[in-house]
């Protein structure tokens, strides 16, 4: 099976949907983006340019067998995500306005890096399930905010 995401004129995916083997192979038997791709516009009436393959087992960069060098195009594409040509790569929906592509790992990361490691006193704490601390971004302030969420008793 393969799957692609239907996109829009401003790139953002609107659909994804699974195309069987034998619709996505060429005379040969090799599967073919293209192959799919005619498929697709002569199925569903949407521009064969306007369907981009994607892979379901990709994230960040990474694929879930543990073979990277199967990675495919970013991430996985879901509906709302966008389509960036020039890197080839399904960009998240985006979670701040402050945050900025890493390109990378194809996700957003915050314009000062990633929260910071919990202090152990707080991680001894979450692990007694007395407490649940963990960074929450603070757009506002452009700073990640150490919060508890105190876990009923």
């Amino acid at each position: 099976m393969a799957t692609f995401a239907k996109i829009s004129d401003s790139n953002q995916v609107l659909a994804v949907v699974i195309v069987s083997d034998s619709d996505t192979q060429n005379a040969e038997g090799v599967e073919e983006e293209s192959v799919g791709q005619a498929f697709l516009e002569k199925n569903n009436n949407w521009p064969a340019a306007m369907w981009i393959q994607t892979s379901y087992n990709t994230w960040q960069h990474t694929h879930s067998s543990g073979d990277n060098s199967k990675a495919f195009r970013g991430n996985y594409a879901s509906v709302g995500f966008t389509w960036d040509a020039d890197s080839e790569v399904f960009w998240p929906i985006k979670p701040f306005d402050s945050w900025v592509k890493h390109t990378e790992t194809a996700s957003w990361k915050s314009p000062i890096g990633d929260a910071p490691a919990l202090p152990s006193e707080k991680q001894t704490q979450n692990n007694a399930k007395s407490h649940a601390w963990g960074y929450q971004w603070n757009e506002t302030d452009k700073s990640w905010d150490l919060v508890d969420a105190v876990v009923p008793s």
